[in-house]
């Protein structure tokens, strides 16, 4: 009798010091996934850090992108003697029947010494200047040949770029040439949760070189900065924050070992 009690009361300590085993295992395999999912900061997270009123610079407001090598542009003259025009203005093959207002102009490309080739006006070097400064250029050229000329100029093939850790990266044509980085990333359909906000990366190439300019979406400053308006051709990369560059190393299996451990607990809960 002595013998069966005292069987029984072992077991029953042994099942207790099983339940004790198991919650300490639980407890581990809890704390491990809180570690490599380890929580981010709000200010690393929100953007523009404290938001209290301060002066934009009058210089960003009034910020016009300039032409650079590659760029095609539109330049349409227009003037109160539409016939005395029709020497400055280049257009698509006519079509039979096509009047002249259905025709679009045909875009200048802005070759490697940053040139174009303007009708009667001869070889123009037009790389570093605003579509409103060429404008002026124009006119007062065109003032020896028509009288009071108008000039329109649009760049056609404007478009800047955006990759990493967004909703949807790809290159983005932009029609009014004025665009920025916050902009950009919005037609991206802004960053991801796994975005690290406080670097990223613009690509720009400037005289020929290539010019790498960190930005930090979680300062305010960034309103401020001479990077903020996106110039042609720019390329914005949004890099994975630290959470998720731990998570790679870890490996993808991760949630598969997890998955097992919690099966093996699972088996030997029911065994003992």
């Amino acid at each position: 009798m002595k013998t069966h009690f005292k069987t029984k009361f072992s077991s029953m300590n042994q099942i207790k010091k099983t339940k004790k085993q198991m919650k300490y295992a639980y407890l581990f395999l809890i704390l491990v996934s809180l570690g490599i999912t380890s929580c981010v900061s709000k200010k690393k997270m929100v953007y523009f850090g404290e938001r209290e009123w301060s002066v934009i610079n009058n210089d960003l407001q009034n910020y016009e992108p300039t032409i650079q090598k590659d760029d095609m542009i539109t330049i349409y003259v227009s003037a109160t003697n539409s016939e005395a025009v029709l020497p400055f203005n280049i257009y698509e093959s006519p079509i039979l029947g096509n009047s002249l207002g259905n025709l679009k102009p045909i875009p200048y490309l802005v070759n490697a010494q940053g040139e174009i080739n303007f009708p009667i006006l001869g070889t123009l070097k037009v790389e570093g200047m605003t579509n409103n400064e060429l404008s002026l250029l124009l006119i007062k050229k065109l003032k020896e040949y028509i009288a009071d000329p108008i000039v329109n100029i649009r760049t056609v093939n404007f478009k800047v770029t955006v990759v990493g850790e967004v909703n949807r990266p790809g290159a983005f044509t932009v029609s009014n040439q004025r665009i920025t980085v916050v902009e950009a990333l919005g037609l991206a359909g802004d960053l991801t949760i796994k975005a690290n906000r406080k670097n990223i990366t613009l690509v720009r190439e400037k005289d020929g070189k290539r010019i790498f300019i960190p930005i930090d979406l979680t300062n305010k400053e960034l309103f401020n900065s001479p990077y903020y308006y996106l110039s042609q051709n720019d390329v914005i990369y949004v890099e994975p924050n630290k959470a998720q560059i731990n998570s790679s190393v870890v490996g993808a299996n991760t949630s598969i070992i997890f998955s097992a451990i919690s099966s093996l607990l699972s088996i030997i809960a029911i065994l003992f």
